[in-house]
């Protein structure tokens, strides 16, 4: 059985990635059997403004993981920095 929370995210989240004022989108997806997808998108050319965007979705990311799993920001982000590292980009 799903969580209902969960459905209601995926639904708010597939709405809001189809309105035209983003800027910056970024979807991570864990499948049950352990694959891995995510899609990246922003809406500049500009190393900076990426940077700054990305910045913004990972730190958006790690607070709210940090807060859901009751762990520190640090060690969330030591565990991402690890994970990062031996993920392949496809």
């Amino acid at each position: 059985m799903t969580n209902p929370q969960f459905e209601s995210v995926k639904t708010d989240a597939a709405a809001a990635i189809t309105e035209d004022d983003l800027h910056s989108v970024y979807a991570g997806i864990v499948h049950e059997d352990g694959r891995h997808e995510y899609y990246f998108g922003n809406d500049t050319e500009s190393a900076e403004e990426l940077r700054e965007a990305a910045a913004v979705q990972l730190g958006m990311l790690v607070r709210v993981l940090a807060d859901r799993s009751d762990s520190s920001v640090a060690e969330i982000t030591d565990l991402a920095a690890e994970r990062a590292e031996n993920m392949e980009l496809r």
